[in-house]
């Protein structure tokens, strides 16, 4: 099967990437290499031994998507080009609807011209707002206050009502959590440009010097120790989820948390880092973050049961496997 990656030199899709060819699946990319490299996929290959078609494009561009739906039989989408930082959005919210929701209407009418059956959506937790955790893909989802989630909620109505209109085109719309750690081999993770946006690649780059210190945004929260308690998952246990959802899809949309389903909080995960490779992290307490919440984590068992995934790395791999890809920097 020929899949479509957009997005897929980033930190994601590039593991995706390598999920997707280590299952047998042609895997063409389309990134615009904004905030990733594109050498990324020369590690991908030179891990698989496998080739990646790439375009650099925007998926934005019709023209540039119509184009490689012309001169590819592709049979399925997996849609990660999306600016994803929740701060971010807030201070440049036309910035977010204008990437993230343009791009998912350009794919989403592509692949209904060209008959392409299969697509799936990397969505974000980020749209059950202030629902009670567990979060489940049943609930209602809430305004959520950044238009990073707001983006991601319209993403997927405008997947459910093609889905709805159309009888052979199957959505499947994947909510996961906070993805950390890298692939084994040291040689892809999460390689920010500038000062990170996530916790993990911040608590590496803080353990091997490149910055003085760790920002911990809230310490006031109702949570075991104040900090921002959320859902961390491998990040191959998360490709790995997309490549489950592309084999299995069925007709019509479904929606699955792609999560442990177990919360850890920023400060019991500094901990766990420090323990594993023998380096305290410095950190400050600072004020909250728009747009965060106190709690995110994840009830898991509807992709267990009917993608047939489950996670097999756990918190601890999570650490070893980002300072490795750290330290091979």
């Amino acid at each position: 099967m020929v899949i479509l990656v957009t997005g897929g030199t980033g930190y994601i899709g590039s593991h995706t990437c390598l999920a997707l060819l280590e299952a047998g699946f042609t895997v063409i990319v389309a990134d615009n290499l904004c905030n990733s490299r594109a050498e990324t996929l020369d590690r991908v290959m030179q891990i698989t031994n496998k080739e990646i078609i790439f375009y650099e494009i925007d998926v934005t561009n019709a023209a540039s998507v119509e184009q490689i739906f012309t001169d590819h039989r592709i049979e399925g989408v997996i849609h990660f080009a999306a600016y994803k930082a929740v701060g971010e959005s807030v201070r440049e919210p036309l910035k977010y609807y204008h990437n993230n929701i343009n791009s998912t209407l350009v794919l989403a009418e592509a692949c209904l011209k060209h008959e392409v059956r299969r697509f799936v959506l990397s969505s974000s937790a980020t749209v059950y707002g202030e629902n009670d955790v567990p979060f489940v893909e049943s609930m209602k989802l809430q305004p959520t206050a950044n238009p990073y989630g707001e983006s991601k909620i319209i993403s997927e109505r405008i997947l459910r009502d093609v889905a709805n209109a159309n009888s052979w085109f199957s959505v499947a719309i994947l909510r996961y959590f906070n993805p950390v750690g890298a692939h084994v081999s040291g040689l892809i993770g999460e390689e920010p440009r500038g000062t990170p946006g996530n916790l993990m690649p911040y608590i590496t780059q803080v353990a091997k010097g490149k910055i003085g210190k760790l920002s911990v945004f809230g310490g006031d929260y109702p949570t075991v120790d104040g900090t921002g308690v959320r859902d961390y998952i491998h990040v191959m246990d998360l490709a790995e989820g997309h490549v489950a959802a592309m084999n299995l899809l069925g007709e019509g949309i479904h929606t699955y948390n792609l999560g442990t389903g177990k919360g850890t909080s920023v400060l019991e995960l500094i901990s766990i880092f420090e323990e594993e490779v023998g380096i305290k992290v410095p950190f400050e307490i600072m004020e909250r973050r728009p747009g965060d919440i106190a709690e995110c984590y994840a009830e898991v068992s509807k992709a267990k049961e009917e993608l047939y995934w489950n996670v097999k790395r756990d918190i601890r791999d999570m650490c070893r496997d980002a300072w490795r890809f750290e330290s091979n920097l």
